[in-house]
Formats: C-alpha cells, structure tokens, sequence
C-alpha cells in the first residue's frame, strides 16, 4: 500500500503528466517482482482537495487519478502476461459525498479490483459534540450529523461502482471524550477533550470498570460507554454483528480492519469472520 494520510502529499504530482505516470507505475513493478508481492493498493488521500493542508492538490487530480490507475492496471498486467500471475490492483477512498464528485468511480471500476472505503472517523474532533465513530446508520433524531456507514456505501453504489468490489471499513478503535454532561447519557453534548483509543484498551481498562454503564443506541446499531463525565464510542460484538450482516445484505465485497494490531486477542476479528460466514 503506498500513501496513506501522511504520504500522500506527492500523488498530484506522480499523476500530472504520463511520464510521471509511467515513472511510478514502473517502480512500482520492480518493488513486486523483487519482493514477490501479489499486488498494489493506493491510498491518495485524497485527489482535489482535503488530507494534510501540506498536500499538492489540482482540480486536474479527478481525471489524473483514473489516469494513473490505468498506468498501473496495463503495467501490471503486462508484468502478470510475463510471469504469469494475476496481480492486484485497488485504492482506499473517504466516506463521503465530496469525495465521490472529487474521482470517477464509474471509469476507475474497470481498472481495480476493489476498493476500500474508510468508514470510520465519521465524527469526530472536528464536530463540537460527541459522536459515534462508525454509526451504520444515521437515523437517530436527537444526532444532528447524519453521515453513516450506510449513507456513505450509499453514495458510492449510487455512482454504479460494482458492489461486489466495495470493501467496508470497520474501525477496531473509538474515541474517549472527556468533560461530557449527563444530559442523554453524554451523548451529543459538548466535550473538554478528545483522543483516540484502541479496543484492547477499552476491554481491558474500561469495558467491566466500576462506574461505566454500557449503553447501546438502536438506530445507529453502536454501543459506547458513559460514567457521568467521560463517554467512549467503540465498536464490541454485537456492533460488529451488525456491520457483518449488512455487509452481506448489501452483497459488498467484504471488510477491511482499521487495524489489526488494536484488537490483540482477537476479539472482534472472531466476531467480523463468524458472522461474514455465517
């Protein structure tokens, strides 16, 4: 995987022309066939405009971004006709409607094949209220910000983006948010502060700690935590349940973790697979 939201500040310039095109694309080649990998994943985050405010944007990034996944799609199978395996190309993309309009997810299908949409830090920081990372759906009235994991596949499959080929995120971490009133349970009040928080933490630190009440909002299918001033949204079994089965509901191509490492017994990785299975 190449990029990622802190290397991402060249890709504008890698896609400008077709000879920074092919300069990538053929570094690319050679990094596989030396190291025998089976395939490339580009995480541009993102074309046109957003990521780090260091990054090179241009509004010629939308019809440079197809552009470059073609280069790579023709190199790869080129090198694939010679050694004969099938290599695999695919992109991470945001949930979000703005970054549907910023790419051409109608001519970009045919060179993929998949694609990962990051469908977590749905809320966050940036919103002056506490939130759920990953709510799957945003119909609760009281949440006056309706960007789900549902809305944002939606915007996606509604381009004709082959569902088959769309891979849901799911965030193996939450947010802890300090300083939060009792109004609600906490929920969608103002905060003090705010930081991330892996989900072995949360099991070992806070999951059965004294004073924390397990709540479980029914329209966003989330759980989080709450003790009269700190509030955690996370994801648990019964989340992750939820996520599964609307992954095979939708017919999507399956999950992605955001990341692996934050779950280390395995907890939530046992739940996504039984219940992908199931």
């Amino acid at each position: 995987s190449v990029g990622g939201w802190s290397w991402s500040g060249r890709f504008s310039d890698v896609a400008l022309t077709q000879e920074s095109r092919d300069t990538f694309a053929d570094s690319v080649i050679d990094f596989l066939v030396k190291y025998d990998f089976d395939g490339v994943d580009i995480d541009w985050e993102y074309p046109v405009t957003g990521g780090l405010a260091s990054n090179t944007n241009r509004p010629e990034d939308k019809q440079n971004f197809t552009l470059l996944l073609k280069t790579l799609r023709e190199k790869l199978d080129k090198q694939g006709s010679k050694n004969g395996k099938n290599y695999e190309l695919s992109f991470a993309g945001a949930a979000g409607s703005w970054y549907v309009y910023n790419i051409e997810l109608m001519k970009i299908n045919k060179y993929v094949d998949h694609a990962y949409i990051m469908t977590y830090d749905l809320h966050g920081s940036w919103e002056p209220i506490t939130n759920f990372n990953a709510p799957l759906y945003g119909t609760d009235p009281l949440n006056p910000y309706k960007i789900s994991v549902d809305s944002a596949i939606n915007d996606w499959l509604q381009t004709g983006f082959p569902k088959e080929k769309l891979i849901m995120g799911v965030p193996f971490y939450g947010f802890v948010y300090q300083g939060v009133s009792p109004i609600n349970q906490g929920l969608y009040r103002s905060y003090s502060g705010m930081a991330s928080i892996s989900y072995a933490n949360i099991a070992a630190y806070y999951l059965n700690t004294p004073g924390y009440t397990r709540y479980y909002n029914t329209d966003s299918k989330v759980p989080y935590l709450y003790n009269g001033s700190t509030l955690i949204t996370y994801e648990d079994e019964q989340s992750i349940k939820e996520k599964a089965n609307y992954i095979n509901q939708k017919g999507l191509g399956g999950a992605m973790i955001w990341e692996i490492s934050q779950d280390s017994k395995n907890i939530l990785t046992n739940s996504l697979y039984q219940a992908l299975n199931h």
